[in-house]
This record gives C-alpha cells, sequence and structure tokens, in this order.
C-alpha cells in the first residue's frame, strides 16, 4: 500500500450540504435559513442574545478574579531531566539551570522561572538551579548526591509579612482621619 493508494470507507465522509440549489433539493431559495430579518444575512453571529430574556452570562454570579501579579513557573519532572541525562542532551557533570535546560530543549520557555517536581525517579547526580521546587524533589536531588538551589522565595510568608504591617497603618490612618473630622 502506498499513500497516494490510502482510500476511507465508502460513506464514511459525506459532503458539505449543497444549499441554495433549487426548490426540488428541499433548502434552496432561502437557502434554509427563513426570511429576512437579521439573521437571515451573511455575517452575523447573535451570541448571548435571547430576546427579551436576561442572557445566561448576566444571569450567573460573578466569581474570582485574575491576579496579574501572579508568576507563571515551567513545571519541570525530575523523569524529564533524568531521560534528557540517558539522551546525553544534559552533562550531569554541568552545572543545569533555566538556559541549559532550554539548549537541550527540555523546556521551550522558561516563563518567570523553572519549578521542579517529583515525578519519576532520579539516578543521575545534578547540581540544578531552580526557581521553585517541591520538598519531594528536593529529596529526590539530595538523596541522588546532587545538590539544588532555589533562587526565588516561595510563596507564602513573605508575601504575608509584607502585607501585615501596611494594612495596620492603613486602617491606624483612617480611623485617625474619621477621629480628626468628627
Amino acid at each position: 500500500m502506498k499513500l497516494n493508494e490510502l482510500v476511507d470507507n465508502p460513506g464514511a465522509h459525506l459532503g458539505p450540504k449543497r444549499v441554495g440549489r433549487g426548490i426540488g433539493s428541499g433548502t434552496g431559495k432561502t437557502a434554509g435559513r427563513g426570511h429576512k430579518g437579521q439573521k437571515s444575512r451573511s455575517g452575523v453571529a447573535l451570541k448571548g442574545v435571547e430576546g427579551g430574556q436576561m442572557p445566561l452570562h448576566r444571569r450567573l454570579p460573578k466569581r474570582g478574579f485574575k491576579n496579574i501579579f501572579a508568576k507563571r513557573f515551567v513545571a519541570l519532572n525530575l523523569d524529564r531531566v533524568q531521560d534528557a541525562i540517558d539522551a546525553n542532551k544534559l552533562d550531569p557533570k554541568k552545572p543545569i539551570d533555566a538556559n541549559a535546560l532550554m539548549a537541550a530543549r527540555v523546556i521551550k520557555n522558561p516563563r518567570d522561572g523553572v519549578r521542579l517536581l517529583a515525578r519519576g525517579d532520579l539516578t543521575s547526580k545534578i547540581n540544578i538551579t531552580v526557581a521553585g521546587a517541591s520538598k519531594k524533589a528536593v529529596e529526590a536531588v539530595e538523596k541522588a548526591g546532587g545538590s539544588i538551589t532555589v533562587t526565588t522565595a516561595q510563596s507564602g510568608a513573605p508575601a504575608a509579612d509584607k502585607a501585615g504591617p501596611e494594612t495596620a497603618t492603613k486602617g491606624a490612618a483612617k480611623s485617625d482621619g474619621a477621629g480628626a473630622e468628627a
């Protein structure tokens, strides 16, 4: 069999419905669109319009928000690193960072940093620098005899410490201002 001899099963593929081809076809004249009106014209898409009824997207409540300051990390599992080492794409003797991972085509785009996760087994001793790592991933790297350097602080305690005093000062300033006016 050759590529030019590949044929689908008979009746497996239906051709497109040919509209506007005479009254005998059943979809002639108005081509199944009815008479006049906005929906009979071309280039019209009435999405979310339900007549006078409140549209679904307005009936449902708003929910959540998008954090514009959120960091987008690239998830990298230990098995991907080990596969790259086994394929001689990464040298375990040299330090491994985002640039080395990109050069080895293990990741495409480092975004805001690489986060190391613990799926799979790591047998090679590596020295890796990442923006974040799970506890199990750190344990696995150290168990294999390697070392891991986490460059950015993990989200959690530092951000809460910063937010605490600022909100307290703002609250105190508002109450002082309100007391002075009254």
